[in-house]
Parts: C-alpha cells; structure tokens; sequence
C-alpha cells in the first residue's frame, strides 16, 4: 500500500498526514495571527502614540485605519486569482512576508502618501491570507475534526486582539519607531514558522471545474442567504468594536482604565471563541452551532442596550468577543458543508463571504457613527440595531436552512 498521497482509508488518515495537517493548522493560526491579528489589530493602540509623536494629525490618522480596511477588500477580493498565478502556497507565503515587511516600512513617518501605500498593502494581505489560508488547510484534516481545526486558526485573530491590549504598550516603552520593527520582526519570525506548513502548492481550480460543479451544486439561495447572515453578524457586533470602551468610559462615566479593562475582556473572548465554537461544531455541526452562536451574540449585543449592571457588561464583552472571532470558523464550516460534494466552488464562495462581511461591516461602521452624531450620542440605540441586525441573521439562517439539510456529525 502507498503511504505518499494516497488516500485516506477507513479509519481516517495516516498517522504523517495527520501531522502534516496539524502543521498546516499551525501555518494557519501564524497567517490570522500575522494578516489580521497584528495587522489590522495593532493599529488601534499605535494611533495615540502616533498622534503624539506628530507623525500625523490625528484626522490624517485616521485614514490609515481606512487605507487598511480598503486593502483588505482588495485581498479579499484578489486572493484567489494571485493562488491560481503562484499557487496557494506560494502566495501565503508571500502574502505573510508583505505583511511583515509593511511593519518595517513604516518604522518611520516619510510622509503620508508612504505610509497610507503600506498601510493598504497590509490590508491587502490580510484580505488574501483570511480568503486563502484556511481553505488550503482544511482539506487535509478529518472531517469530525475540522471544527477545532478552523478553530485553532481563527485563533490567531483573537490573540491578535489580546496583543494590541498588552505586546504594543509594552513595545512602545522602546519608542514608536522601535515598536513597529518589533511588529515587524515577531511577523516575520510568524512567516518563517509557517513557511513549511502549507501543503504542497497546486494551483486553484481551474474556471471549467467551478463551471461543471455549478451544475450539482446546492441551491443557491441557500449560500446567499448564509452570505447575507454572515454580513449581518458583523454589523451585529459594530457597536462593540467601535463604542464599547467609549459607552463604559464616558457614556456611564466610569474612566479610560476602567473601560480598557472591558476591551480586555473583549481580546479573552476572541481568543478563546474560535477553539470553543470549533468544538461545539464537531460535536452538534455547524448548522445548529452557528445558530446558536446567533443566539447568544444576540444577547450578548443587547444587554448594554438594557442595563449597566458591570457583572452583565462583563459578560456583554466576553460573549461578543467570543462571536467576533468565533462565527469565523463556524461559517466556512457551514461553507464546506455545503459544497462538499463540490470542492472547485469551496474556495470561491468564502472569498465571497469574506467580501460580503468586509463590505457591510464597513458600511456599518459609517451608519452607525452617523446615527450616533444624530442621536445625540444615544449609545444604547446602536447596541438595539446590533441585536436586530443579527436577529435578522437568525431569521434568515432558521428559514432558507431548511433548504439544505444540515449534514451529520461524523459519529
């Protein structure tokens, strides 16, 4: 029998293939952890320092934030034709190794034009490792595994998450030039962990596979509604990612410290959330996980909008952290599920949820600044239009779910 790229038997994987998956599941956290996690998260504690510093104004600043959402949507959208040039392999590694560079490149402040290109480049390679990394990785673990393995990589954001509260005040004792380098070497040393990990580089699919597996292909209501439900679910938490901190601190007049404790809290969430919603999933798959995951992000949403108890505010954070980072894994489950008679499409269609996410989390984000401007800042209405945001997304997975059966957990 041939223990090289054969398939797997019965009783699930050779023992080196299990290894190699698990390595690729470790390549797959290093890529979230560097193209989102640091990334995209690292930002957030370096702009009052880069505000102080007078590299920029802080209206100019801010920008940068948008320059790195807008490269993400580039990846996002880009990902796939890069692997189908290179392969999946080739790009991930390159992709980590643009990430880590951006960080060196703005070690110092050029000007703004500089800058605001890099930021950009970094969210586009975040964009491309978030739509590549896990799809290439996946495949190769057991089915009745994959829950944790998707977990595990989508880990990687929440540590991000948690390192913006604590690596980068600690790095910024150093200087702020020093701490970007710093980044940028902790990326780099992440690239170079994962560089062996990714399974052998083949290129994507080619057009005419997509094309003849659309014809068996589920019913597409089905995907686009899943679509549209993982779009809601990151309007959901907008509230959360932008207000949270300022609701506790100025909103019940509790203080900046006291209100970082609470986005803390937020990072312990996102860390753990992917690996406990993973299992979840293995055990009662991911259909039924992932409404549940609505369900207590609802609550976790709406309770702000209800009281200001600190125990439920508390567990307002840590619930919604968990779901920020945890309805990942459990949507490009929900993806594989779907089309696993139908691999070609796979990939195509989380390039597509990740974009349909990007987009209206974004779009949120300017809705809901603009309703608080106009509300005079009424923090509690946009934590009541986060919960109904994602009660709209349980309402649409509860209705056009049973159009495709949920598919057993293997036993």
């Amino acid at each position: 029998m041939e223990t090289t790229g054969s398939p797997s038997g019965p009783s699930g994987p050779a023992p080196h293939e299990r290894g190699d998956a698990w390595w690729g599941v470790l390549a797959g956290f290093s890529a979230s952890l560097v193209g989102i996690g640091l990334a995209r998260f690292a930002y957030t504690p370096l702009l009052p320092a880069i505000v102080d510093a007078h590299w920029f104004a802080a209206s100019r600043a801010a920008y940068l934030g948008a320059a790195n959402l807008a490269g993400y949507l580039a990846g996002a959208l880009a990902g796939r034709a890069l692997a189908a040039r290179a392969g999946s392999a080739g790009t991930l590694r390159a992709m980590m190794l643009l990430a880590s560079l951006a960080f060196f490149a703005c070690a110092r402040p050029v000007d703004f034009v500089w800058f605001f290109a890099w930021r950009f480049l970094a969210g586009f390679a975040g964009g491309a490792l978030m739509v590549l990394a896990a799809p290439t990785v996946l495949p190769l673990v057991q089915p009745s595994r994959r829950g944790l393995a998707g977990g595990v990589i989508f880990m990687g954001v929440g540590v991000g998450v948690a390192a913006s509260g604590t690596l980068v005040p600690l790095l910024l004792q150093q200087g702020l030039a020093r701490t970007w380098c710093g980044l940028g070497a902790l990326s780099l040393l992440l690239s170079l962990l994962a560089w062996r990990g990714w399974p052998a580089s083949r290129a994507a699919a080619r057009p005419t596979a997509a094309h003849h597996a659309a014809h068996h292909a589920p019913p597409s209501g089905v995907l686009r509604a899943l679509f549209a439900e993982y779009a809601l679910n990151a309007a959901g938490w907008v509230p959360h990612m932008l207000f949270l901190v300022d609701f506790i601190a100025r909103g019940l007049g509790r203080g900046l410290q006291v209100g970082a404790q609470y986005w803390v809290l937020f990072g312990l969430g996102a860390t753990a959330g992917p690996i406990l919603s993973g299992m979840l999933a293995d055990r009662v798959g991911f259909l039924r996980a992932l409404r549940m995951a609505f369900v207590l992000e609802t609550v976790g949403v709406a309770l702000p909008a209800v009281t200001s108890s600190a125990p439920w505010l508390m567990a307002s954070s840590l619930l919604v952290g968990a779901f920020v980072t945890g309805t990942v894994p459990l949507v490009l489950g929900r993806v594989h599920e779907l089309l696993e008679h139908h691999p070609a499409r796979q990939g195509p269609a989380w390039r597509t949820a990740t974009v349909c996410f990007a987009l209206l989390q974004a779009l949120a984000a300017y809705a809901m600044s603009w309703v608080f401007a106009r509300s005079a800042g009424d923090y509690r209405l946009l934590f009541g239009l986060g919960s109904v945001a994602l009660l709209l997304a349980l309402a649409i997975d509860m209705t056009m779910g049973r159009r495709a059966p949920s598919v057993a957990k293997p036993a």
